[in-house]
């Protein structure tokens, strides 16, 4: 688990996309979203839609990258939201040993901009 959220601090994305999915991930509610990103169906736990997630943002972020025609800022920036979301979710459920669970607070970077 802490692997996951170790190679999601690692991303590095351009600040306006990570600024703009930080503010949509105030409003992230899994039960809504997940589906219309991973389809319909059974939700998956925190820790596997989260990965699936940042494979869906990876080949997103290829596109972006590559300049494709089909690359959509919008689905991107949803993703992104996801995974912020995701993460938050999960390191609430996951506090560090040093934390109590009474006291955890969901904090910690979630994607660093580029320069």
């Amino acid at each position: 688990m802490n692997d996951i959220l170790h190679r999601l601090d690692a991303l590095r994305r351009p600040r306006l996309l990570i600024r703009t999915a930080r503010i949509g991930a105030e409003d992230y509610r899994r039960d809504i979203h997940l589906p219309r990103l991973l389809g319909h169906g059974g939700l998956p736990r925190n820790a596997p839609a989260l990965e699936r997630l940042m494979d869906i943002e990876a080949g997103l972020d290829q596109s972006r990258r590559d300049g494709e025609a089909g690359y959509s800022t919008i689905r991107h920036v949803e993703v992104m939201i996801a995974m912020m979301g995701e993460a938050r979710l999960l390191r609430a459920l996951h506090p560090p040993l040093a934390v109590r669970p009474a006291v955890a607070v969901v904090a910690g970077p979630v994607l660093e901009p580029l320069g």
